[in-house]
């Protein structure tokens, strides 16, 4: 008995290859399961940028293109994808803050498992709610007249980049709700940071018809690089230099806040 304990105890101990990946996995398949029994929780993701597309196509695009509702639906349609991809990083934040406060963190720090997995388990079953924001928003500008100039898999480079980007700018929300003390306060603070990024970029019209002093921060905003780069991927155009800014943005993103959310995170698990 005891050199069949002796041995399972040295089994237990010994070093497990890739064990975050698996249990981040492990992790992430949770979530996704979370994500199929409430589906209501996707409406963000779905209702919003068909919402964002007919008001700013058939409210404020005749005034804004000259009348050229097509022309700005296509111009549109890639900033509306970013856009929505922002504000949807905000619901990650506060949802791992409820988890928190529910104890539910409490369980995963008494498992044998690294200490960032339930983190990064949570942000990659986000994969789905930002495939469901590209499909949407790519299928209902289609029924309304958008069209890709480029090649398809052009236009699929364009989709899987938006979705990188937002894993990558999730950690900010990340971070935000392993700082704060409420799932509420999350939302106050990322929503408003999100803003900025998304109003004051080339999602909604071209960074030449902003006021000056306005220009040089949407030329850095990295919204306006994504955006750029899908334009570019969905028209068939070169993409020049803004996709290596964004590539470089969402490297940033990461090496910032990756850190700063798993150092709040053992503070407050």
């Amino acid at each position: 008995m005891s050199a069949l304990a002796l041995d399972a105890g040295t089994t237990a101990s010994a070093p497990r290859p890739f064990a975050l990946v698996r249990h981040s996995l492990a992790l992430a398949h949770r979530g996704l399961v979370k994500t199929r029994r409430t589906p209501e929780a996707l409406l963000d993701v779905t209702l919003q940028p068909v919402l964002f597309m007919t008001v700013f196509v058939y409210v404020f695009g005749g005034a804004i293109a000259g009348g050229d509702r097509h022309a700005y639906l296509q111009f549109l349609l890639p900033g509306i994808l970013a856009q929505t991809i922002a504000f949807g990083s905000a619901a990650i934040g506060a949802n791992l803050n409820t988890d928190i406060e529910k104890g539910v963190f409490d369980r995963f720090r008494s498992l044998p498992i690294p200490r960032a997995a339930p983190l990064v388990g949570a942000v990659l079953a986000d994969v789905v709610r930002y495939a469901v924001v590209a499909v949407v928003t790519v299928a209902f500008g289609s029924a309304i007249g958008f069209r890709f100039g480029g090649s398809a898999p052009a236009a699929v480079a364009g989709c899987l980049l938006a979705i990188a980007f937002a894993l990558c700018l999730s950690w900010v929300s990340v971070t935000i709700g392993m700082l704060v003390r409420t799932s509420g306060a999350v939302q106050g603070i990322t929503l408003p940071v999100m803003f900025p990024l998304s109003f004051g970029s080339s999602v909604f019209t071209d960074p030449a018809t902003l006021p000056g002093w306005l220009q040089g921060f949407v030329k850095v905003n990295p919204l306006t690089q994504l955006v750029d780069t899908m334009r570019a991927l969905f028209g068939g155009t070169p993409v020049g230099a803004h996709l290596w800014w964004t590539l470089l943005s969402m490297a940033v993103l990461l090496v910032v806040f990756v850190p700063l959310a798993l150092t709040a995170y053992r503070r407050k698990a």
